[in-house]
C-alpha cells in the first residue's frame, strides 16, 4: 500500500532526474513588455495590497530594531530578535511547503495576513502603553516566524495561479521591484515617523496596512480549489518533496547558493543600528536612509530583472552578483562617509534583489507544479531557516569583536563558499 500510495510521486522523481533540463518554461515572448504581468487583474489586487503591506512591514521592522538597540544598546539583542523571527522557518517551512500543496492557496494567505495582523497591534498597544520590554519584542518575533513559515512559500506558490507560466518571471520580478520599493518607502516613513511621534504609530500602521492584502485577496476571480488527489502523508509528502529537490543537481545549487547568501551574505543588515550609531555617528533618521537607499538599489535591480535585461543570461547575472555583492560589502563596512555610505548601500540593494530574484525565476521556471509548495517551502527555509544563526553569529562577533571586521568576515565567507558551488556545479552559470 506503501508503495502504491507513492507511486506518483516516484514517478515524477524519475521523470525530474531525467528531463531536469528540459524542465523549462517556453521562451518569454519579445513583444512582451516589462510590465506583462500587469494584464492579470488578480495580479493587480496583489501587487496594490502587496505594496501597502509592505510598506507597514518595512516600518515595523525598522521600528522594532531601533526600539530593541534603545532598550538595551546590545548588538547581540538585535541578533537574537532577528533569530527569534527566523528560527521558526527552520523547523516548519517544509511543512508549510506540504501545507502549501494541500489546502487552498488564497485562504491560507488570509489566514497568515489576520495573524501578522494582529501581532502587530499586540506590540503596538505594548508600546503605547510603555511596558515594552525586549523579552516581548523576542516573543512577538518567534510567533510572526511561525506565520511566515507558511505565508513564505504559500506567497512564492500563489504567484503562478495568478499570472500563469508565461507572465511568471515577470511577475517574480515585478513582486521583488514592489516588495522593494517598500522597502524605500517603509524606512523613510519609519525613520520620520520614530524621530516624530514615535515607534508605536509605526507598529499600528503596520498592523492596518494588512487589510489592504486581505480584502485583495477576497476580490480576486479564481477558480474554485481543487484538493489534490494524493494519498500520500504529509511526511512522506515533505521527504518526496526533498528527494525530487535533490535529484536536480542546478536546483540543488540554487538552494545552496540561497543558503550561503541567507547566513553570510545579508546578516550584516542585523548590525545596521548599531553600524549607524557607532561607526557613522547618526541617529534614527540616518537609519532610516541607508535602509531606503538600500531598498532603491533592490527597485533598480528587480526594475532591470523585469525589463527582461538577465532574459537569456540569469546564470551569468547570478555568477556576477554572487563576486560583485561582498566586495560592496567590504567596502561598505568601512566607509564612515556617509554619502558614499548610502551609495555603497544602494549597490548592496541591487546585488541582494538580483540574487534572490534569479534564484526564485530560475527555481519556479523549473519545478513542476505538483512540487511547486514543497520546493518553495525548501527554498523559505534557507531564506529564513538558516538566517538566524548568521544573525545572532555576527551580532556576537559585532559586539564582543568589531562591527566593520564582523561584516568583513561574512562577506568572504559568502565570496567562498560561493564559489565553491559555482565550480562544483558549473552548469548553473549557463542557465537561461
Amino acid at each position: 500500500m506503501e508503495k502504491m500510495r507513492d507511486s506518483h510521486e516516484s514517478q515524477n522523481l524519475i521523470l525530474a532526474g531525467q528531463t531536469d533540463r528540459h524542465n523549462v518554461l517556453p521562451a518569454e515572448n519579445d513583444s512582451t513588455s516589462s510590465f506583462s504581468a500587469m494584464r492579470h487583474r488578480n495580479f493587480q489586487l496583489y501587487f496594490g495590497g502587496q505594496l501597502i503591506s509592505n510598506i507597514g512591514t518595512w516600518m515595523q521592522i525598522i521600528a522594532q530594531s531601533w526600539v530593541v538597540y534603545q532598550i538595551g544598546h546590545s548588538e547581540v539583542t538585535l541578533g537574537l530578535v532577528a533569530f527569534a523571527s527566523a528560527i521558526p522557518s527552520l523547523l516548519i517551512s517544509p511543512w508549510g511547503g506540504v501545507v502549501v500543496d494541500r489546502v487552498s492557496r488564497r485562504n491560507l494567505l488570509v489566514l497568515t495576513q489576520i495573524g501578522s495582523m494582529l501581532l502587530a497591534f499586540i506590540l503596538a498597544a505594548l508600546s503605547f502603553t510603555g511596558i515594552v520590554r525586549e523579552w516581548h519584542v523576542i516573543v512577538l518575533a518567534a510567533l510572526l516566524g511561525v506565520v511566515n513559515a507558511f505565508d513564505a512559500p504559500a506567497r512564492q506558490s500563489f504567484v503562478p495561479e495568478m499570472v500563469g507560466k508565461a507572465d511568471l518571471p515577470n511577475a517574480i520580478a515585478l513582486t521583488s521591484m514592489m516588495f522593494n520599493i517598500a522597502r524605500v518607502i517603509g524606512p523613510a516613513l519609519a525613520g520620520l515617523l520614530l524621530a516624530v511621534i514615535g515607534a508605536a504609530w509605526c507598529f499600528t500602521l503596520n498592523g492596518i496596512s494588512f487589510l489592504a492584502v486581505i480584502v485583495g485577496l477576497w476580490m480576486m476571480d479564481l477558480p474554485a480549489h481543487q484538493p489534490p488527489h494524493n494519498t500520500a502523508s504529509p511526511w512522506q509528502q515533505m521527504i518526496g518533496g526533498i528527494k525530487y529537490t535533490a535529484r536536480s543537481r542546478e536546483m540543488s545549487a540554487l538552494i545552496m547558493l540561497s543558503l550561503v547568501f541567507s547566513i553570510f551574505g545579508i546578516s550584516y543588515a542585523t548590525l545596521m543600528p548599531a553600524f549607524v550609531e557607532k561607526v557613522l555617528g547618526q541617529g534614527a533618521m540616518a537609519f532610516g536612509w541607508v535602509n531606503a537607499a538600500t531598498g532603491l538599489g533592490a527597485v533598480v535591480g528587480a526594475f532591470l530583472l523585469a525589463h527582461r535585461v538577465s532574459r537569456g543570461m540569469r546564470g551569468k547575472v547570478l555568477l556576477f552578483t554572487n563576486v560583485a555583492f561582498p566586495l560592496i560589502l567590504i567596502a561598505f563596512a568601512f566607509t564612515v562617509y556617509f554619502p558614499l555610505t548610502l551609495m555603497l548601500a544602494f549597490g548592496l540593494g541591487v546585488g541582494f534583489m538580483a540574487q534572490f530574484t534569479t534564484i526564485n525565476t530560475l527555481l519556479q521556471t523549473r519545478v513542476e507544479d505538483a512540487f511547486r509548495g514543497r520546493v518553495m517551502g525548501l527554498y523559505t527555509l534557507t531564506f529564513f531557516g538558516f538566517a538566524p544563526f548568521g544573525n545572532l553569529l555576527i551580532g556576537f562577533l559585532g559586539e564582543k569583536w568589531n562591527l566593520s571586521l564582523a561584516m568583513t568576515l561574512f562577506a568572504i565567507c559568502s565570496l567562498v563558499f560561493s564559489r565553491l558551488i559555482f565550480m562544483r556545479t558549473p552548469e548553473i552559470q549557463k542557465l537561461p
